[in-house]
């Protein structure tokens, strides 16, 4: 079900209760080999549900309808590990700005979805608990690094879900498991209470079935926080509107530019044809719809892997300095026969994995005495040329458009042993991340059976052309196949019984 049928139904007379224990019957049935979730508590989910149904509030807003978090994002009393055996076992004592949101908002909170530690990696294959497999085919990734949410949404182990996006993370699992995922402008919805990877790139965001769904999740989330210092003072959209009135089909006056960069002609290499036809097929369709579209160039993309494989892991070495060992979380070594950095260094070796340590090493070296210039700092640079380069292309066009991932989801365990393949994941989305531009990834077909997404990228605080575009795109497509493009999913991944 998508989350506006769960509202009709809990305004029809469903309770709360009958909804979550819907999905929790579903997560106890199919969860075990999709492993979507790290964390589930069916018994405090049960009982906020029973306190919405008592208190009559169901069916208003969002109260009584059950979401999954990113183990990413803080949660008062709730495990939260960020994917990583150093955070085992710790329960926050306070709530993240998004989950407060959404608690406040009346949501029930079904569990903690699983995740690449500490959001590193591209295909949830980095977590320190287990792997995560794409309902489309098992066998295969469900992208990362907030593939547990992507996995749980796609399945029907919830009807949305929050994620996290760094370099990619909410769009391209989003493209792989047939999603929809929005990575708002940076600065739009708070960081704080998210366990940080890269400050200057974490953003949290919705994924869900439908371009509407995500849009009402990404209000709910959105909005100043005094308590992130990097939180912009402006009103939440109004997101869930422009989505409705995208749906009507009409684009006329829309600009679409499409990056010639980014699997456009002479770009190709990496790129499946069947997801650049695909791609092509959707933007034809948006120029049916009335919009103008004309190729753009945006040289410096080129340059994006190479200067986020600078500046993220910087700040990431920065930021896991904390854990330590001493403060909470993992603690090894401390029998007394050791000092306080032969604590640290055995916790540190036992509780980080190779991804992390990989990209501590390198964040460590490129901010190291006589490197710095030559590398974050230069990387720095690339990321002005980035955000320049939006900047002339938004001067011709409104939104932009390329494929979300230049492949569909690849086998499990195909690039766990080559890094740089596995980076290459990531080639699409990676500056509207360096920029802190809103970018959405919304589904635009099958290649070999496998879900396509196509990104859609926007200026500054116009993540509501986002949403307008892409549900123009959805309805268009609805339209052409006479159903519900994820319609098809649910005949391998039914929705929970009892929950429509």
């Amino acid at each position: 079900m998508t989350v506006d049928q769960i509202q009709a139904a809990l305004a029809d007379g469903a309770t709360a209760v009958d909804i979550t224990q819907a999905y929790l019957d579903r997560i106890a049935s199919a969860d075990g080999e999709l492993g979507a979730y790290l964390h589930v508590d069916p018994e405090a989910a049960v009982a906020v549900a029973d306190a919405i149904d008592a208190a009559g509030t169901r069916g208003t807003g969002l109260n009584g309808v059950p979401v999954a978090l990113k183990d990413v994002v803080v949660t008062e009393g709730v495990p939260t590990t960020s994917g990583s055996r150093i955070l085992e076992g710790w329960r926050p004592p306070y709530d993240a700005t998004v989950a407060a949101r959404l608690k406040a908002a009346g949501t029930v909170l079904l569990g903690k979805t699983n995740m690449d530690e500490f959001a590193m990696g591209s295909s949830t294959e980095n977590s320190a608990y287990r792997i995560t497999r794409n309902p489309w085919d098992p066998d295969r990734i469900p992208g990362g690094s907030s593939g547990g949410s992507s996995a749980a949404v796609a399945a029907g182990l919830a009807p949305w879900a929050i994620g996290t996006d760094t370099g990619g993370s909410i769009r391209q699992p989003a493209a792989l498991t047939g999603l929809v995922g929005h990575k708002p402008t940076y600065g739009s919805v708070s960081r704080y209470g998210l366990i940080a990877f890269s400050s200057s790139l974490d953003q949290a965001g919705p994924m869900a079935r439908t371009v509407l769904d995500a849009a009402l999740l990404h209000e709910a989330i959105g909005g100043h926080d005094a308590l992130d210092s990097t939180s912009i003072d402006a009103p939440v959209p109004v997101l869930a509107e422009c989505a409705r009135r995208g749906a009507a089909g009409d684009l006329s006056g829309i600009r679409v530019g499409v990056v010639r960069e980014l699997g456009g002609e002479g770009h190709t290499d990496g790129y499946e044809d069947g997801v650049l036809s695909r791609v092509a097929e959707a933007t034809a369709l948006l120029e049916g719809m009335g919009a103008e579209v004309r190729v753009v160039s945006c040289p410096a993309f080129d340059l994006a892997l190479a200067a986020y494989y600078l500046i993220a892991p910087s700040e990431a070495s920065s930021n896991l300095a904390r854990f330590d060992g001493v403060r909470y979380g993992l603690r090894v070594g401390d029998d007394g026969s050791r000092d306080l950095d032969e604590v640290m260094a055995l916790t540190r070796e036992q509780g980080f994995g190779a991804e992390v340590k990989r990209r501590i090493i390198l964040g460590t070296y490129a901010l190291s005495s006589g490197y710095y210039e030559a590398y974050y700092g230069q990387a720095q640079k690339v990321r002005t040329l980035i955000s320049r380069d939006f900047s002339a292309a938004f001067a011709d066009v409104d939104v932009l458009v390329s494929p979300t991932t230049p492949t569909v989801a690849f086998p499990l365990g195909a690039r766990t042993g080559d890094p740089l393949a596995m980076y290459a994941a990531d080639l699409c989305t990676l500056p509207a991340s360096l920029a802190g531009l809103p970018a959405i990834s919304v589904p635009c077909g099958l290649s070999e059976g496998l879900p396509v997404g196509l990104q859609i990228m926007a200026p500054a605080l116009a993540d509501d052309r986002c949403y307008q575009v892409a549900a123009a795109l959805e309805a268009a497509q609805d339209d052409a196949r006479g159903h519900r493009f994820l319609d098809q999913l649910s005949r391998r991944a039914a929705t929970p019984e009892g929950a429509a």
